[in-house]
């Protein structure tokens, strides 16, 4: 579904953060900025401009609206938060839609969920203050929108997968379920030492790690037998992981001739999210 309303959500976190910085004595001005702005960017907006972004002079299709003109937001809908990859980083708001699940949800109007999409600044990896803001999003979306908590949703390609997990373990009881795609725990080469799960980076056996912390969140992992950007091999040991400890419902699918845009299959499939919007906390 179109998600209506990303000005109100923007100006409902501002006026959060104000309460908050009265509450405490201080205005901390950078880091509201850039919650502010990335709620924006999470909603399709330009950074700081509180409207929605045009391109080619009309409004993105996926992108917030006034809801004067498409009415207010149905009650207690599930509500998913995309991570994107490392591609779609920047500022402009938009480029995190063009891949993943922003595509699939251009030609299926009729999906029945809101969907935040935060976007990572340049050279920037999904950890710290970029988590932050994510949740951020996700929490004003919750506030205004009358999203249902018991089914918030987690989602993220390839660096995004990373940061799925990141961010999973930092709360895991929040998330009703969670869907890693061509992710991996560890980095995949020397030149992108970065990128790697850092909530696990100090335990001796990261994939046991992760697997007895979110043992019993639903996950189903998806990755490409034939991806050379980031090989499956953590995926499946993380599989192997979530056995040990006898998770309840942690799946697995490798697709044998798939590569590193496995997005494509995973969100094009009924069946995951036949499964994915069964999950309730």
């Amino acid at each position: 579904m179109i998600l209506p309303g990303a000005t109100l959500v923007v100006q409902a976190l501002e006026q959060d953060q104000r309460e908050r910085a009265g509450a405490h004595g201080h205005d901390d001005a950078g880091e509201h900025h850039r919650v502010r702005d990335g709620v924006g960017r999470a909603l399709g907006l330009a950074p700081g401009d509180g409207h929605e972004h045009q391109e080619h002079g009309r409004a993105h299709d996926i992108q917030g609206k006034d809801p004067a003109q498409q009415g207010a937001a149905p009650v207690d809908v599930p509500v998913i938060l995309f991570l994107h990859g490392s591609g779609e980083r920047g500022g402009d708001g938009v480029k995190q839609t063009h891949a993943g699940l922003g595509p699939y949800l251009r030609d299926h109007r009729d999906f029945p969920a809101l969907v935040v999409f935060p976007q990572v600044p340049g050279h920037e990896e999904w950890s710290g203050r970029n988590n932050r803001v994510a949740l951020a999003a996700l929490d004003a979306t919750l506030a205004e929108f009358g999203a249902d908590p018991a089914r918030q949703y987690l989602t993220g390609m390839s660096m995004g997968g990373y940061g799925s997990w990141n961010i999973a373990l930092d709360d895991p009881r929040r998330f009703a379920a969670i869907v890693p795609v061509c992710g991996a725990v560890l980095a995949p080469r020397a030149v992108r030492p970065t990128l790697f799960v850092e909530q696990v980076a100090n335990e001796a056996d990261p994939y046991a790690a992760i697997a007895q912390r979110l043992r019993h969140t639903p996950i189903w992992i998806f990755h490409g037998a034939l991806d050379d950007v980031v090989p499956p091999d953590d995926d499946r040991r993380l599989h192997a992981a979530f056995q040990a400890t006898g998770a309840a419902d942690v799946r697995y699918t490798e697709y044998p001739q798939g590569n590193h845009n496995a997005w494509d299959a995973t969100y094009a499939d009924p069946a995951m999210w036949a499964w994915l919007f069964a999950q309730k906390r």
